[in-house]
């Protein structure tokens, strides 16, 4: 006689765990590009010109011309603490910009850009990993602007307080937005495009007005300075330090302006990436 085996019960389901996290691999290239491009820095120092020795020019530059200005009796502290205020927070926007535009670049001068479309590296990722070393590279070169401003002036960009965040991440993301028109524009026309890296942001300068109000620019100019999201970003920082309070009409305006600018970037990056596949411009690039 022989036993009756019993039915093997089916296996519970287990559902899946819920999680918005970032896959390990993921994770993984995303650090190997921040790493790369830190090893580029550490084995080529003179690339960190523009990270420690320009924001110094810089505050000496127009923080000089401030305390001239003053003591010819054309303006009173205000117009240096605009000058210095403008310049501090210019480098949030250059920075940000020059960091993203040259870790691209970086990938077209070594001539590595055909190695790394055919790596598994995404291009978010690839996004990702630059942005984390050029947010480093942001960090630091606003701190030497900020210690230089307050050991040369006695000047602290701390005392604009808590506006300091929202207008700094604003000036910070329209840094990225304008870099990916310039990844854009050198996917497109190629290398020759990459003077535009340095250039551009030259263009916008004096059209946000980071030293002046609208008011002062040639009439015909003054419409594009107020489309601009950088204009409201350093209008509110002018009004912050004459003692108003907060202006959040005009960083809703310059966060709205940002991120349509954003927006627009990733859109024509994406364009253009998809042309520069179609299309084979990767045999300029090898």
């Amino acid at each position: 006689m022989t036993a009756t085996a019993e039915p093997t019960p089916p296996p519970e389901h287990i559902p899946a765990p819920l999680a918005f996290t970032v896959h390990p691999r993921r994770w993984t290239r995303i650090r190997a590009i921040a790493i790369r491009h830190a090893y580029v820095l550490k084995r080529s120092p003179h690339r960190s010109f523009d990270v420690f020795v320009w924001p110094v020019v810089d505050v000496l530059l127009w923080g000089s011309l401030g305390v001239f200005v003053a003591q010819q009796g054309e303006a009173g502290q205000s117009g240096v603490e605009y000058l210095l205020a403008g310049i501090l927070l210019f480098h949030v926007l250059y920075q940000s910009q020059i960091a993203l535009s040259t870790g691209f670049l970086e990938e077209v001068w070594s001539r590595n850009l055909l190695n790394f479309m055919t790596t598994p590296v995404s291009e978010w990722e690839y996004a990702v990993g630059v942005g984390l070393f050029g947010l480093a590279k942001v960090v630091t070169g606003l701190g030497v602007v900020v210690l230089a401003a307050f050991g040369f002036y006695a000047f602290s960009i701390f005392d604009v307080g808590w506006a300091l965040l929202p207008i700094g991440s604003v000036l910070l993301i329209a840094g990225w937005s304008i870099s990916l028109f310039v990844i854009g524009l050198v996917l497109r026309f190629g290398q020759s495009a990459e003077v535009l890296a340095w250039g551009i942001l030259f263009v916008v300068m004096p059209l946000s007005g980071i030293f002046y109000p609208v008011d002062a620019l040639p009439t015909v100019l003054q419409p594009i300075s107020v489309l601009l999201p950088t204009t409201h970003a350093f209008a509110a920082v002018r009004m912050v330090l004459d003692g108003d309070p907060m202006p959040w009409d005009q960083i809703a305006l310059a966060a709205g302006g940002c991120i349509l600018v954003a927006f627009a970037g990733l859109w024509f990056v994406a364009h253009m990436l998809k042309t520069f596949r179609q299309r084979g411009y990767i045999t300029r690039f090898s």
